[in-house]
């Protein structure tokens, strides 16, 4: 059992001379060091400072044993490798430097598991010879830095191992399931322990969207009037008109949407309990009721009571900044982390909703200033988290100090966002030590007889604030439900409505009564607040991740987002079919969530590390599977079928290399050998809008896939245009020789193909790539000729060169005809001239200045739609150093065998796949400045 927090302080007497304390960013560490004064130096190890390597980066003798596969020793203890980032190894030798004249040393890296980690590896990395001291704040204040020194402990092993099992066994998952998704659904895609549960959500939801069927259902909606002389004689200014809906027709309830199953039927419970109305129905019930007379059946008052929210932790200050700010999960965190380096909030990273008793006088003291003694309970408010595992930190997240600074105090000293989420996070916080809002919610029903002589009912709510309590500074937003959405939602339609004073047996006008139609809502996609609220109940993940999460599945392609919406792409349709059929176990979310328990027992000292991921990678004594025996025995897996899913009758979409496709089966009497008809999907496409009309209009819109053109006099080869994902274009057809066709040309080949004594080749070389060519705007797959195609597939067209020797060639772009010499490209004016402009006209437009003004903002040199892995615009600029492709996140230079005028869409997405895949550029390590010898001493 890991020992208390109490039992780890130690006694602590500051020693003589300089303390260094190391904290983890150099924004935090200005801020520390403005309270602790002299005799303290305070620097920062920037993050983490080591981690696991590539295996790839391994040293050539480890890369044969056991730690070569994952950089992690699975057969003994589970042991990991660690080496320092390259780029942060001055970083430790400037630790280092400093650690020599200091006679103590204080570890003060962020008060989570995370943090307790960094300070461990500075531990093993600087291995000091001075008092070691651990030190947490939870505020960057006077206070909090007080706090700190008061209460130094030891490091806590438990919270290290914890940290150290998630990412180890973050490593396992990732390096053995990836790989099978490389494989077998596209490169470059990855699975993750959090990340891939966290699709799954996504691409279940746009699943029940999908197979959703929408009802159709009417009700009526009247205004009504107190009638002449029926107003109390007190009833004031409440004598006004109100709208009210249909709630029953002759004692039968009126079916709403949530009465309906998602196939679009009446569901079980309901069926016989309520009156669905048609179109015609409701007109003839309205039209009967033109003119009739109303009265009131019941007037009923409830009390209303409503209680504020606790304190912000991490999950709930996403939710909140995504509803009210539209700040994404990674934007929050990191504003958040700026005002708590700077002194501004308490730590961002917590599952508590406690306030110290400080903080607790603080938001009450401040309350009574701002909006009276009345608005504060006598009581304190105390408020208790809903998982017990809350641990990550000691507060909620509040504005720093023991007296808090208001929005307007701070204003000045921070940057619009910051301001804007400080300023959320201080009217939650003092709105939590708030009195309840109090008032009633009134229901009206009346009711009127139509000419047919049915009975129709209406009612009426709204709610009345009497005393606004904590509303006067803060009411927390919610998500829309698929009810909430529904234009007929009677709730949604009289939800804080206030009404005329009515009483019992009073007559009403009605008039205008209208038939409304409504549609019942498919489930709404998740958003990132939702998202994050959804992993928060399933206990999947912490907090202080899903931020992460979410961006790298976003950055993966597996989601986009549409407006504030996430939808899913086909791609991560794949990968989910696949982890569900061959790894179901691992996307299971009460899987996912009993692992981050057992994680939370490994931090307790409950648990072990070594015997829990033997369990999970070898599996447990009971019999339970691990994982190196599932993916050892995974078996054949048919990736056709997990990139295939079937829209329609005789219609599956395909997950192709170069996106989605739509396929129709081969009809009995094709010819064998046919190739079925295709259709390409807008990248902007939602999934749940491809449906069976939707896809019968691509195809009656695609137009001949392909199409013979004839044979290229001069190869012999077929020449065809086809109409791509990118844009119609032509190409040559490169025939596939058979097994016995490739073994003669072997055979034949001459000797002097084997150069150097090399042994005879068992493969063919690559055949060469096809030549293709955009068509013209002129032209189309249907009209396009076989000596077009040639021309096309014939460019870039040479001119000649210049003076100076330098070739000068003709081409089509993007963006239209161009002119190119070295690195200087001009537009003409169409596209036939590329066929027949001169060498001489061409010199002709070089010896024009370029027009382009000096110093003016350099336009794009081309623009691409959206990234399918970032969703971000692509465009190609001109750097400082070179052509490049951006996403705005990611940027590659373009290769200088590629010409960045001519680059298509598809070329620029891959080169931001391929650098992606690759991570980060390495720095290479700078060797250190030679030391002058010390002067002797004499």
């Amino acid at each position: 059992m890991s020992p208390s927090m109490s039992e780890k302080t130690a006694s602590h007497t500051p020693a003589e001379g300089t303390k260094l304390v190391i904290v983890e960013s150099p924004a935090k560490s200005k801020s520390i060091a403005k309270y602790l004064g002299e005799g303290w130096v305070v620097d920062a190890s920037a993050g983490h400072i080591r981690d696991l390597p590539q295996p790839s980066d391994l040293p050539a003798d480890m890369k044969k044993g056991p730690f070569g596969k994952f950089a992690v020793n699975t057969e003994e203890g589970f042991e990991p490798y660690y080496v320092v980032y390259p780029e942060k190894k001055k970083r430790v030798a400037d630790l280092k430097r400093q650690l020599k004249d200091a006679e103590a040393l204080y570890l003060a890296t962020d008060a989570d598991r995370e943090g307790e980690a960094i300070a461990w590896h500075l531990l093993q990395v600087l291995k000091p010879k001075v008092p070691v001291y651990r030190m947490t704040f939870t505020e960057i204040t006077q206070e909090g830095i007080k706090r700190g020194l008061e209460s130094v402990r030891q490091i806590d092993t438990d919270l290290v191992d914890a940290q150290e099992t998630r990412r180890i066994l973050d490593r396992l998952f990732g390096y053995e399931i990836s790989p099978v998704l490389w494989r077998k659904v596209s490169r470059g895609l990855s699975a993750g322990r959090v990340q891939s549960v966290a699709t799954r959500l996504v691409v279940e939801r746009e699943r029940e969207r999908m197979a959703f069927i929408t009802s159709d259902y009417w009700d009526l909606e009247g205004t009504f009037t107190p009638g002449s002389g029926s107003v109390s004689p007190d009833a004031g200014s409440g004598a006004s008109s109100f709208t009210a809906r249909l709630s029953a027709v002759d004692g039968v309830r009126t079916a709403t949407g949530r009465d309906f199953t998602d196939r679009g039927e009446l569901k079980k419970s309901a069926a016989g309990q309520v009156i669905h109305l048609d179109q015609e129905a409701a007109t003839s019930l309205a039209e009967g009721l033109q003119g009739a007379g109303f009265a009131v059946e019941s007037v009923e008052d409830k009390p209303y009571t409503r209680r504020p929210a606790a304190p912000f932790t991490t999950s709930t200050l996403q939710q909140e900044a995504s509803r009210k700010l539209r700040f994404s999960s990674r934007v929050t965190m990191q504003v958040a982390q700026r005002l708590y380096e700077n002194g501004f909030i308490t730590y961002m990273r917590t599952d508590s909703v406690m306030l110290s008793d400080e903080a607790v006088n603080a938001a009450r003291r401040q309350a009574t200033e701002l909006y009276g003694p009345e608005s504060v309970p006598q009581a304190k408010r105390v408020y208790k988290a809903k998982n017990d595992a809350a641990q990550e930190a000691h507060e909620a997240i509040r504005p720093a100090g023991d007296h808090f600074r208001t929005p307007g105090q701070v204003a000045g000293q921070l940057s619009k966002d910051e301001f804007r989420l400080y300023e959320l996070i201080w009217k939650r916080t003092v709105a939590s030590q708030m009195a309840d809002a109090k008032g009633y919610t009134a229901t009206v029903k009346l009711s009127g007889t139509a000419t047919d002589g049915r009975v129709a009912q209406f009612s009426a709510s709204g709610t009345v604030i009497t005393f606004p309590g904590f509303l006067a500074a803060y009411e927390e937003g919610n998500d829309s439900t698929a009810e909430e959405s529904e234009s007929g939602s009677a709730e949604t339609a009289s939800k804080d409505k206030r009404l005329p004073d009515l009483s019992a047996g009073q007559s009403l006008v009605g008039d205008p009564v209208t038939a409304n139609g409504h549609q019942t809502s498919p489930p709404p996609r998740y958003t990132e607040a939702s998202i994050v609220a959804e992993l928060e109940k399933r206990e999947i993940g912490r907090p202080s991740t899903y931020a992460p999460t979410i961006s790298t599945i976003m950055d993966r392609g597996y989601v986009t987002k549409r407006g504030n919406a996430l939808v899913p792409s086909w791609t991560a349709f794949s990968v989910i079919r696949l982890l569900e059929e061959h790894f179901g176990k691992y996307v299971d979310y009460d899987f996912t969530a009993r692992m981050e328990d057992d994680l939370d027992r490994i931090a307790a000292g409950e648990l072990q590390r070594e015997a829990w991921l033997q369990g999970f990678y070898f599996g447990a004594p009971n019999g339970t599977e691990g994982l190196k025996s599932v993916v050892d025995n995974l078996g054949d897996i048919d990736a056709r079928a997990v990139n295939s899913i079937p829209v329609a009758e005789g219609i599956t979409l395909r997950v192709g290399k170069f996106g989605p496709y739509l396929e129709k089966d081969r009809p009995a009497d094709a010819e064998e050998g046919a190739d079925p008809e295709r259709a390409n999907v807008p990248e902007d496409l939602a999934p749940d809008e491809l449906t069976a009309e939707k896809a019968e209009e691509l195809f009656a819109t695609a137009g001949p896939s392909e199409r013979d053109l004839g044979q290229d006099p001069d190869t012999g080869r077929r020449i065809v245009a086809k109409d791509g994902r990118y844009g119609p274009y032509v190409t040559e057809v490169i025939p596939e020789l058979s097994e016995q066709e490739q073994q003669e040309l072997l055979d034949s080949l001459p000797t002097e193909y084997y150069k150097n004594g090399k042994p005879k080749p068992k493969k063919l070389p690559k055949p060469d790539k096809p030549r293709t060519g955009s068509l013209f705007t002129s032209m189309t797959v249907d009209t396009v000729t076989l000596e077009q195609a040639l021309q096309l597939m014939s460019l870039p067209r040479v001119l000649g060169t210049d003076a100076e020797g330098t070739e000068i060639t003709v081409q089509n772009g993007r963006f239209g005809p161009y002119l190119k010499k070295g690195t200087d490209s001009r537009s003409i004016e169409s596209e036939e001239q590329i066929f027949t402009i001169t060498l001489e006209e061409a010199l002709a437009i070089y010896a024009q200045p370029k027009q382009r003004g000096r110093g003016a903002a350099k336009p794009p040199l081309a623009e691409f739609g959206e990234d399918p892995s970032s969703g971000k615009k692509v465009t190609v600029k001109e750097g400082r150093f070179g052509p490049y492709v951006t996403d705005g996140e990611t940027n590659v230079t373009v290769p200088r065998a590629m010409d960045p005028e001519s680059l298509t869409a598809e070329q620029a997405y891959q080169l931001l796949a391929d650098k992606r895949a690759k991570g980060p550029a390495k720095k290479p390590a700078r060797k250190p400045a030679a030391r002058k010898a010390p002067a002797k001493k004499k």
